[in-house]
C-alpha cells in the first residue's frame, strides 16, 4: 500500500507502510553527465540538500516540503568516485588517496551549491558526497513571514536595525544548529542593505545570494598538497578592513576571526554581522569569550545583538523559527549583560516582543535625532511596505529587493 504525497513533473513522493520515510521515486533515464545519476536530483529546486553515502544505499534526499526523503537512485563506487572528482575539479582539488592528493574536500558548484565529500579510506564504506543545494530562486524576508520564521513586525524592525535610519546600523550576529537557516536568514537581511553601501562578504565556501549593487565576495583556501599556503577567514577579514567597506558579513564565524569582526565593530564598521554555532544567545557569548574564538569580554559591547534561529517540530513537521532576540546591554562584572527584547512562545508558535526597553531603539533614536514616537513611524511605515508585498504575493528576491532600494532613493 502507498499513500502519494506529491507529484510534479517526473517525480512522485509517496510513503510506504513498511518504512518511516517517504519515497522520493524519479522516473526516466539520465543523459551522461559530470554528475551521473545524482544530476536528476540536482535540478530539482524543492530539495535542500542530496546525499550520497556510498553504493550499498540509495541516495537520500532533504526535501523542503516533505523533509527526509529515500530515493530510487543509486551510484555505484566507481560512479562515486568519479562524481567526487568531477566536483573537486571544479576548485582544483587535487582528489585521491596518495601523495600530494587529499581525500577529504570541500567546494561548491559552479551554481553556488556547497558540497562535502570524501573517499576511502577516509571513508571506508566507498565515496561520500553530502551537496547543500542552491535555490534557482533564493528566498526573501516575504517567505520568511510566511513560514511564520519571523513575524511581521519583527522582520520590519530588523530593516530598521540594518539600515539604522542611515545613522547608526546595527552589529549584530545571528546563531543556531546546523539546518536551522542562519544563511537564508542572512540572505534575507542582506537585501536590506542600501545599495549605495559597500558590502563585502567572507565565507568559508561562498553561500550567500545577496542581491546588492555594490558587492565583493571572499572565499578561504585550504592549504594544499603542494605548499600552496592556507588563507584563512581572519587573513580574509583583515584584508577586507582595507577595502573601504560600509558593511561585512561574516558566514560561520568559528576561531580569531571573531576579535577580528569585534575589533572592525569597536572602530567604525556599523552595522557589521556574521553567523556562528550556538543555540541561546547565552552561549553564543561563551563560545566567543572561549578558545578557540578568545574574543576579549569588553569588546562585545561592539555587538548591540544576537538572534537565534532554530530547527523545531511544529505539529510534526520541521520549521526554522526565529526563538530569541537579545541586546548586549553593557557589562557586569567581566561578563556582557544580555536583555531579551523578543522571545518565541511554544504555545502561540509566535515570537512576541518581551516589554524589555529596547537599547538599540535608544541607540538609533540618538544618532538620527528624533524620539521614540518618531522611530515607530518609521518602523510602522516598513511593516506596511512588507504586508503590502505580502499581501499581493510579490515574493521574489529581485522584486523585493527593487521595492527596498527604491524606497530608499525616494526618501
Amino acid at each position: 500500500m502507498q499513500k502519494i504525497l506529491d507529484q510534479y513533473g517526473n517525480v512522485t513522493i509517496y510513503m510506504e507502510n513498511n518504512h518511516p520515510s517517504p519515497m522520493y521515486h524519479v522516473d526516466g533515464g539520465v543523459e551522461p553527465n559530470p554528475y551521473g545519476n545524482l544530476a536528476v536530483l540536482l535540478g530539482d529546486d524543492n530539495l535542500e540538500e542530496v546525499m550520497y553515502n556510498g553504493g550499498s544505499q540509495c541516495v537520500k534526499v532533504a526535501h523542503r516540503d516533505h523533509g527526509m526523503c529515500q530515493t530510487n537512485v543509486f551510484v555505484d563506487d566507481q560512479q562515486g568516485l568519479e562524481i567526487a572528482r568531477n566536483i573537486a575539479a571544479f576548485t582544483s582539488v587535487p582528489l585521491g588517496d596518495g601523495p600530494g592528493l587529499v581525500p577529504i574536500f570541500d567546494g561548491r558548484l559552479p551554481d553556488g551549491s556547497r558540497v562535502n565529500g570524501t573517499i576511502p579510506p577516509v571513508s571506508p564504506d566507498g565515496p561520500t558526497l553530502t551537496i547543500r543545494k542552491f535555490r534557482d530562486d533564493p528566498l526573501t524576508m516575504i517567505d520568511l513571514i510566511k513560514f511564520g520564521t519571523v513575524n511581521l513586525r519583527l522582520a520590519a524592525m530588523m530593516w530598521v536595525w540594518i539600515e539604522g535610519l542611515d545613522s547608526r546600523p546595527a552589529n549584530f550576529v545571528i546563531a543556531g544548529g546546523t539546518g536551522s537557516g542562519k544563511t537564508t536568514t542572512l540572505n534575507c537581511l542582506g537585501m536590506y542593505i542600501p545599495w549605495h553601501k559597500r558590502l563585502l562578504t567572507v565565507e568559508d565556501t561562498a553561500e550567500l545570494q545577496v542581491y546588492h549593487d555594490h558587492w565583493l565576495r571572499m572565499e578561504t583556501r585550504r592549504e594544499r598538497p603542494d605548499g600552496t599556503p592556507a588563507v584563512d577567514m581572519n587573513d580574509c577579514l583583515k584584508s577586507s578592513l582595507r577595502m573601504r567597506p560600509d558593511r561585512i558579513i561574516v558566514g560561520e564565524v568559528r576561531s580569531s576571526e571573531a576579535s577580528t569582526l569585534l575589533t572592525a565593530m569597536n572602530t567604525g564598521h556599523d552595522g557589521s554581522f556574521g553567523s556562528l554555532h550556538a543555540n541561546t544567545a547565552m552561549e553564543t557569548i561563551t563560545r566567543m569569550i572561549n578558545p578557540p574564538m578568545n574574543v576579549p569580554p569588553i569588546m562585545l559591547t561592539g555587538l548591540d545583538l544576537i538572534i537565534i534561529q532554530a530547527r523545531l517540530h511544529v505539529n510534526g513537521k520541521t520549521a526554522r523559527k526565529i526563538t530569541e532576540v537579545a541586546e548586549v546591554a553593557g557589562m557586569e562584572g567581566d561578563k556582557p549583560r544580555l536583555n531579551a527584547i523578543w522571545k518565541y512562545n511554544a504555545a502561540t508558535d509566535t515570537i512576541e516582543e518581551t516589554g524589555i526597553p529596547s537599547k538599540m531603539r535608544e541607540t538609533i533614536c540618538k544618532a538620527a535625532g528624533i524620539t521614540p514616537a518618531q522611530f515607530e513611524q518609521h518602523l510602522n511605515q516598513r511593516e506596511q511596505i512588507l504586508a503590502d508585498l505580502l499581501r499581493r504575493d510579490i515574493r521574489d528576491i529581485d522584486t523585493v529587493t527593487k521595492v527596498v532600494q527604491s524606497f530608499y532613493a525616494t526618501r
